[in-house]
């Protein structure tokens, strides 16, 4: 029997490439796919392909229901809803219920590293979704995303204009890893028969600290870039006078202490060991996009 596989977020960047890479390495026909989002209208050219375009509004509870109808596995992607405190948690836990009244059986989720010990102000949005998972009777697996390398695009720009980088995660390491290799991963695990509860963190393939991130950059682009560390509070008002909200300010510098912290400090196979391919390197991947980065 053909299994239905439900994405959401699908009109995001991450929910497309985990469509395209379900019906290309994985060869799950279009109309297997359920392309879940809140704007139908934006998923045009996936209706054409054959993919099942439904509305999902994980505030309205009935285009739940009809959404995620015969659906045997699912991925749910964490929704960008941070704007007020329990907003995210509440919409991904009406998700969960409601994939459970549907009769889905597997369900994927993109989480982050290490949320129950995390810095990271929301960090207990996942680790709320994770436990509410995992209590729901689904099977599920947790896909426990490192930080995007697309997510060093806007720090590029700056540090290469002003030749500084400031913050404040000291000698910490992260390993970042591309949105696509995320995307190869979660395709897979969607379209995998296993029902068994499993946990991966995905990772490139290596960590660095800002220091060697920001050797890494100024050989790439051929511009020095000093890196300027900072306090916490130093990092908040840094960011607040180049114009960001402090709630967001608060968040960047919420990340570099967690950094700083050895939190993020992980290197895993996931990305192999589900796909057969390794994970694409931080400088491959800043060299693959120079021309969008500078």
């Amino acid at each position: 029997m053909q299994k239905t596989l439900l994405v959401t977020g699908a009109a995001g960047q991450l929910g497309q490439r985990v469509i395209a890479r379900l019906m290309d390495a994985n060869s799950v026909a279009p109309g297997q796919i359920v392309a879940a989002t809140r704007h139908p209208e934006k998923l045009e050219r996936l209706a054409a392909l054959g993919v099942q375009v439904r509305r999902a509004d994980f505030e309205d509870p009935a285009s739940l229901a009809a959404a995620f109808a015969g659906v045997n596995r699912m991925l749910l992607i964490s929704t960008d809803a941070i704007d007020r405190p329990g907003r995210r948690l509440a919409q991904h836990k009406a998700a969960i219920e409601a994939a459970r009244k549907a009769g889905v059986k597997h369900m994927a989720y993109t989480s982050m590293i290490n949320p129950e010990d995390s810095l990271i102000l929301f960090a207990p949005d996942h680790l709320g979704t994770e436990k509410a998972l995992t209590a729901s009777g689904l099977s599920w697996t947790l896909l426990r995303n490192s930080w995007y390398m697309e997510n060093l695009r806007a720090t590029i720009q700056s540090v290469l204009a002003s030749g500084k980088w400031f913050t404040s995660a000291g000698t910490g390491r992260m390993s970042y890893v591309a949105r696509e290799d995320c995307a190869r991963v979660a395709a897979a695990a969607l379209a995998s028969d296993s029902t068994a509860n499993v946990r991966y963190d995905v990772t490139g393939p290596e960590k660095h600290t800002t220091a060697q991130i920001a050797a890494i950059i100024s050989d790439v682009y051929g511009k020095p870039i000093e890196v300027m560390q900072v306090t916490d509070a130093q990092l908040i008002e840094g960011l607040q006078s180049a114009g960001l909200p402090v709630p967001i300010a608060k968040l960047v510098a919420s990340f570099d202490a967690n950094t700083r912290a050895g939190k993020v400090d992980v290197v895993s196979t996931a990305v192999h060991q589900l796909t057969g391919r390794a994970p694409q390197s931080l400088r491959d991947f800043l060299i693959a996009n120079k021309a969008v980065s500078s």
